[in-house]
């Protein structure tokens, strides 16, 4: 994975979709949908179950094809999925925790994939109130401590942007206190956050996307003669 685009200052840097379309098991979830963010903004995704917010999260990830419209990262196509993986960090529903290894020993993995620096752990693990849980393996963390440790990864490597799906799931106050601190953090440096949340009240003066008005109003099928139509 290369590196390079998550060092560059953060302030310098935006991401876009336009006219973006997504089928899902043949179902046209949403299309003619565009997006902006630009450094040190935030974009909350509404919308009823079903909607795709995540699927959009995907699409941003480069983890979803799309089949109509495109992403740009400061103006430019985003057509290399390694190098758009390395400018950014995607919590899902899924901790991707690993239960035989520690808190710290979860953390120092991901810290030497994303070439990120070892200083960086035990402040992730401050930030969410993980230091006295630091040798416990991670099959012995509540749902609540599996998440935190989740998104303390975010914390111990730079990437411009933060893609957080349902992110204060599982969390007490004190720890979407925390979540909302990070949140802050990044943006204050120029990072940019999407979160997918019926309630996302740890982000601040954030826009809103409500990925349910770009639901097709037609049955959708295989077709790309229909897709065209629906992107009229």
């Amino acid at each position: 994975m290369d590196g390079d685009d998550s060092s560059k200052d953060l302030r310098t840097q935006s991401f876009s979709g336009v006219g973006l379309a997504c089928r899902r098991g043949g179902r046209l979830v949403f299309t003619g949908l565009d997006f902006s963010i630009s450094p040190g903004g935030a974009l909350v995704l509404r919308g009823p179950n079903g909607s795709g917010k995540t699927t959009l999260l995907r699409v941003m990830a480069g983890l979803t094809h799309f089949t109509a419209g495109h992403l740009a990262w400061d103006s430019v196509p985003v057509e290399d999925p390694d190098s758009h993986a390395a400018r950014l960090r995607f919590v899902t529903h899924l901790d991707a925790v690993k239960p035989a290894l520690t808190v710290t020993e979860n953390l120092a993995f991901w810290t030497a994939l994303w070439r990120g620096k070892e200083a960086s752990i035990a402040a992730a693990m401050a930030a969410f109130d993980l230091t006295r849980l630091a040798e416990f393996p991670a099959r012995l963390l509540s749902a609540g401590q599996r998440h935190r440790l989740a998104l303390a990864r975010l914390l111990v490597a730079p990437a411009p942007l933060w893609l957080l799906d349902e992110p204060g799931n599982a969390l007490d106050t004190a720890s979407r206190d925390a979540l909302a601190r990070a949140i802050a953090d990044h943006r204050a440096s120029g990072g940019m956050v999407v979160v997918a949340s019926h309630e996302a009240a740890f982000v601040e003066n954030g826009d809103t996307l409500d990925v349910g008005l770009f639901t097709p109003k037609i049955a959708s099928h295989w077709s790309d003669d229909e897709l065209s139509g629906a992107a009229e």
